[in-house]
């Protein structure tokens, strides 16, 4: 199946439903064949992506910069923990091994990666497919903003509308599966 890259916070965040939210996207992903791409965390919302895509049988490849290893508490129990030299080889490394892009709650790191990857889709460096997993409104002002964006004529409509956004884990990578097919040239 496909490699689905995952941005999201090292933290946990102040919601349950946040941690609840990771939980049940590694299992979505493991269940439906995908691997698990992410940064290599085992804290926060990412330890507990990684940590159920693994404890349903999924497999799981972190990426993680070697000065970032003590800091974010590398996770040693992947299927593959790339380390590389620094945080642009990362991004660079994620998105080369991933056929689809989920962003999750974050912080600056996870807009920054998620912001990054829209560009280069926009720029036509890429045609993977890219979404939210709004979680509890997580991105609803963003979402909003966005719209804003297009209403003030500095954002077409068809760029917005390669950010997909979903509610649920099964609902987004259902999404992100019939973009991939798709792509492929399969009737969705």
């Amino acid at each position: 199946m496909s490699r689905i890259c995952v941005y999201l916070g090292s933290r946990d965040g102040n919601t349950p439903g946040f941690r609840q939210a990771a939980n049940a996207l590694g299992v979505e992903l493991a269940q439906r064949g995908h691997t698990l791409v992410y940064g290599g965390a085992r804290l926060g919302l990412m330890g507990e992506l990684a940590n159920a895509c693994l404890e349903a049988g999924g497999e799981v490849i972190g990426v993680m910069p070697d000065h970032l290893v003590e800091r974010e508490q590398a996770h040693f129990g992947l299927t593959e923990l790339i380390r590389v030299a620094n945080m642009h080889e990362r991004k660079a490394t994620m998105a080369a091994n991933a056929d689809a892009f989920v962003a999750l709650p974050g912080g600056i790191g996870t807009f920054e990666e998620l912001f990054e990857v829209w560009t280069w889709g926009y720029l036509g460096l890429h045609d993977k497919p890219m979404g939210l997993l709004n979680v509890d409104t997580f991105f609803d002002p963003l979402l909003t903003f966005l719209d804003s964006t297009v209403a003030h004529g500095f954002l077409a409509q068809e760029t917005r509308a390669m950010l997909l956004d979903a509610e649920t884990p099964q609902a987004l990578v259902s999404a992100l599966e019939r973009q991939l097919r798709q792509k492929e040239g399969f009737a969705s």
